[in-house]
């Protein structure tokens, strides 16, 4: 009977020892600091709002793919900015005041898109940024990316893309609204990047370089079409010297233009 009681006691003695000395794993751990004193939440975009991450591939103008500390990865629409698309089939000019909605214009934000795309490449590919969301957004798109401010080297890159003139304020509600209308308006006044079309060499839909092939003159508006050429060696020959197929010659995308002709 003593053995059983004694035994009973030691039993006890050890449950509270342990209970004492253990830790409670689902416990949340405060976040780190950064050195600016600030909270960083290491945790992923599900919870907090801003990070210091790293972009590991630009998609275009306003999007990335980012790592965030914890090596969850997710794609960021930069917020309150569109770059012109880089498919010249989903391009439209109806947003980008002053831009004519024509072949000419079309191509001329095409060439923007790509420009777009490089200056964000150069400036933010593999780069250590900083990301925020804003309260007053929503805190995704429609396709579920992240929308975000992006912060390199100090300078908000959302503004940096308006105020060279490679992207229009997108027309949604998010608290920089006032700043980022303003800095449009100027671009547009300045006839920067994409908003001088008139001086863009993208305008000129004519091909280079066609090696003595008579090439008709193009029509008014400026866009050809396989009507405008008598022979498919003419519109092979505009379709080799202007990138990107702006005429849409090549219907089926075989590389080879206006199959019809003789």
């Amino acid at each position: 009977m003593w053995n059983r009681q004694l035994t009973t006691l030691v039993v006890l003695l050890l449950v509270a020892l342990a209970g004492c000395g253990g830790t409670i794993v689902d416990e949340p751990q405060p976040s780190p600091s950064a050195p600016d004193g600030s909270v960083t939440d290491p945790r992923g975009p599900d919870s907090g709002t801003e990070w210091t991450l790293t972009v590991v591939r630009v998609i275009d103008g306003d999007t990335v793919e980012v790592e965030f500390p914890n090596g969850e990865t997710d794609t960021v629409r930069l917020l309150g900015v569109d770059t012109p698309e880089t498919s010249l089939d989903a391009v439209t000019s109806e947003e980008f005041e002053g831009v004519p909605n024509t072949t000419a214009g079309r191509y001329h934000l095409y060439e923007w898109g790509e420009e777009a795309t490089r200056y964000a490449t150069d400036e933010l590919a593999g780069t250590e940024v900083r990301i925020e969301v804003d309260g007053e957004a929503d805190r995704r798109g429609g396709f579920g990316r992240l929308l975000a401010y992006v912060y390199v080297d100090g300078e908000n890159f959302n503004e940096l893309l308006l105020s060279n003139g490679y992207a229009r304020v997108y027309d949604s509600s998010f608290s920089m609204r006032d700043e980022f209308d303003a800095l449009e308006r100027d671009a547009r006044l300045g006839s920067v990047g994409l908003w001088d079309f008139e001086g863009s060499p993208a305008t000129d839909l004519t091909p280079t370089g066609t090696d003595g092939v008579d090439v008709p003159p193009p029509p008014p508006d400026g866009d050809y079409d396989c009507s405008d050429f008598e022979t498919r060696e003419q519109a092979q020959t505009v379709l080799e010297g202007i990138p990107g197929d702006p005429h849409e010659l090549d219907g089926d995308g075989d590389g080879v233009a206006c199959e019809s002709l003789p």
